[in-house]
């Protein structure tokens, strides 16, 4: 079949713009043969690519990769890896699929840090947690009581912070009360996933700028790009929301795109204006209205603010200012003491969501197998997914691929344009119901 849709890399990504550039590896300029390919070089691909390398050191593995290591989905989030579920029901059967979903993040977690340390990846990991925080009374009521509640339930340690205290440690006015959660960790997500990319076993060949152009699911697995191929018997996909375009999980998925804006530097005399010393990262009760934000390692703020649906996975320049300009309104009323601060970089990123919140994880065809749809959540979903994708591929009887499996798979959506116009309509109905978050 032919691919009609590839990812496109607009040069925007802020996380790897502030680091030392990074030559790729090459591209895919023959045609090969491997015992295993995997298709995508984000947190998903890695993770199986250096899983399946441990089950089969005999084995030849290939990473196919449409663009550079970091610089598509997986470089351009706002770099949480994340340890808690976002939304925690209170019944028992729903307390327990937090437990198995915990049990899946920290593995990843710890399998991400064991890396990070193994081969000196310099990726600002830092074990910080993060603040969940609501901007009004209502807010507090809705989410982050009962989220409370639930954490209790868990048997999770948490800290309420009322609005005076929050305030000295964020360093703005904005919100009225958090919960902190000591779990998860901050991180730059283009430094990290150019780091495992960098760091894979001597079996795994990864070929970077390779989009694959044609693919052929047989007996054998073919892959065409556009100066090479290769033929494998068995591949993990791991290529998200692109997965569509190989014939898998048409129908299923919702395409997002979210919007990131970083800072430059705050000076010498900025950072004693602003008053905070330490790291932070806070997500808001309402992702549809509120404003994920970060204060870096290197003395920058991240603004995450602005979900559009996005079937197309693109964004134009004209859009990238608009947003560019609603970050620094948004920036100027949480900081008013640092009115000097430019938004530096601003890019996209595009999120690949199910309707259910269900992972792409299967065994798709006798010889495929998948790990894709990480429900905003990529960093930890993908690292986990990745990994479990690769043992199940190999027959081993890991315990969690039970727990990913109780994640239930995506469900089917109208066609389009009814779904075009139920997401629009559902994104409207969020934003006039949740103005009190913004």
């Amino acid at each position: 079949m032919k691919i009609n849709r590839l990812p496109l890399d607009d040069k925007t990504n802020g996380w790897s713009d502030i680091l030392p550039s990074r030559p790729p590896n090459p591209p895919l300029a023959k045609n090969i043969m491997a015992d295993w390919v995997v298709l995508g070089a984000g947190y998903a691909g890695l993770a199986a690519a250096r899983r399946l390398s441990e089950n089969c050191p005999d084995q030849e593995i290939v990473v196919i990769e449409a663009g550079a290591a970091g610089e598509n989905a997986s470089g351009r989030n706002s770099g949480f890896a994340v340890d808690l579920p976002h939304n925690v029901g209170s019944s028992l059967d729903e307390l327990d699929g937090s437990h198995r979903f915990m049990r899946l993040a920290r593995m990843a977690i710890a399998e991400l840090g064991n890396t990070i340390n193994k081969h000196s990846i310099n990726c600002e990991w830092s074990l910080d947690g993060k603040y969940h925080t609501a901007v009004s009374p209502r807010g507090v009521k809705e989410i982050l009581e009962p989220f409370a509640k639930e954490l209790e339930a868990l048997g999770e340690p948490y800290d309420w912070i009322e609005k005076p205290d929050l305030d000295q440690k964020i360093g703005s006015t904005h919100f009225t009360a958090a919960i902190y959660t000591p779990g998860g960790a901050l991180l730059n997500p283009a430094a990290l996933t150019r780091g495992l990319a960098d760091s894979l076993p001597d079996n795994v060949t990864l070929y970077e700028n390779s989009p694959v152009q044609e693919a052929t699911f047989e007996t054998n697995v073919q892959l065409k790009t556009a100066n090479g191929s290769v033929r494998c018997t068995k591949l993990i996909m791991a290529a998200n929301g692109f997965s569509e375009q190989f014939g898998f999980y048409r129908n299923r998925f919702i395409h997002l795109a979210a919007h990131c804006s970083l800072s430059r530097k705050l000076t010498e005399e900025e950072q004693k204006n602003y008053g905070v010393e330490k790291p932070w990262g806070l997500t808001p009760a309402n992702a549809f209205v509120g404003i994920t934000m970060r204060y870096t390692n290197d003395h920058r703020i991240l603004i995450r603010h602005g979900l559009n649906y996005c079937p197309n996975q693109r964004i134009s320049a004209s859009e990238q200012a608009a947003v560019k300009r609603r970050h620094k309104e948004l920036f100027d009323k949480r900081f008013p003491m640092l009115p000097a601060v430019e938004m530096e970089h601003t890019w996209s990123g595009f999120v690949c969501l199910s309707q259910n919140n269900a992972p792409g994880f299967a065994q798709l065809t006798p010889n495929v197998w998948s790990a894709v749809c990480q429900n905003a959540m990529g960093v930890t979903k993908g690292t986990f997914g990745g990994i479990l994708a690769a043992d199940m591929a190999c027959g081993l009887k890991n315990p969690l691929i039970t727990d990913m499996q109780s994640l239930g798979e995506p469900n089917i959506l109208p066609p389009r344009p009814i779904l075009d116009i139920g997401a629009r309509a559902r994104f409207m109905w969020e934003h006039w119901r949740n103005q009190h978050e913004a």
